[in-house]
């Protein structure tokens, strides 16, 4: 299934939620703020690995949250369970977990996670992320200046973005970003220039993709909600996946791109740095 397919299958009028966690509680949280969001979503709440396995076979989900520690294993099980499940192959599993960004920058989880998220975030943000998934809602006008030297990646990936209302500034060096980003410095109205960096690691100027993030954190001083830095990396080094994100990338896009899971994360940054501080890391 291409990546395009795949977008399109997790798009549903009434997306179906599996929600994983040993705790009634927090399945009736995750269930109540995602039905706020999407009222018209079909949330189902298991508490085990066994229970969703059980409830996998009686039909197809479109989205799978879990926490980190179950009663009866854990979450890369609960993942690898889904995986194994008839049809059940492109299905996004979410872990939930309130100590997630520290298992993310130890690369901790497994291939079989589609991506994480912390609950210090807050419950706002855990809904537009899970609607990213379900339901990607464009972000119409937004600005991603784009920093890859590979003429072919940039033309596919940007076509990724532009099909979601994406305004893309395409730059080829990491010295043409800071360029664009210096005639913004100071504005008195809080324009930085762009409302996501995109970035590959790896670029054939001078500078890095890793040394355009460490000025954008420590010389412009800009935080993740200011300008929040996506970093795309085929590098599965696991020690220098976790260096980016202490480094302040709010998060890493493994390459090859799959264009689902890159229309997520960009939009899902771009909807948290609009929330309220409240709730933001």
């Amino acid at each position: 299934m291409s990546a395009a397919q795949d977008l399109r299958h997790v798009v549903s009028d009434a997306p179906r939620v599996m929600v994983v966690d040993g705790s009634r509680l927090v399945r009736r949280l995750i269930a109540d703020t995602l039905l706020a969001e999407l009222p018209q979503a079909q949330v189902s709440g298991c508490a085990s690995i066994a229970e969703a396995r059980a409830r996998l076979a009686e039909g197809p989900v479109d989205l799978v949250t879990t926490a980190l520690v179950l009663p009866d294993g854990d979450g890369l099980a609960l993942a690898r369970a889904v995986r194994e499940a008839a049809g059940q192959s492109y299905v996004p599993v979410i872990v939930i977990s309130g100590n997630a960004q520290e298992a993310l920058e130890a690369r901790a989880f497994s291939e079989d996670i589609t991506d994480y998220f912390d609950k210090a975030l807050g419950h706002g943000a855990l809904a537009a992320f899970i609607r990213g998934y379900v339901q990607p809602a464009p972000i119409e006008g937004a600005r991603v200046l784009y920093v890859e030297d590979s003429k072919v990646v940039a033309l596919a990936t940007r076509r990724m973005l532009e099909r979601q209302g994406l305004q893309v500034l395409h730059v080829i060096s990491a010295e043409d970003a800071l360029e664009h980003l210096h005639r913004f410095l100071g504005r008195r109205d809080g324009d930085v220039g762009a409302d996501l960096l995109l970035t590959d690691v790896y670029l054939k100027g001078a500078l890095s993709g890793r040394e355009l993030l460490n000025q954008v954190r420590g010389v412009f001083r800009y935080g993740k909600r200011r300008l929040p830095v996506l970093v795309m990396t085929g590098d599965d080094n696991r020690d220098n996946q976790a260096a980016l994100l202490r480094e302040g990338a709010n998060d890493l896009v493994l390459k090859p791109i799959e264009e689902r899971l890159l229309v997520t994360k960009v939009l899902f940054q771009l909807r948290l740095a609009r929330l309220p501080e409240a709730g933001a890391r």
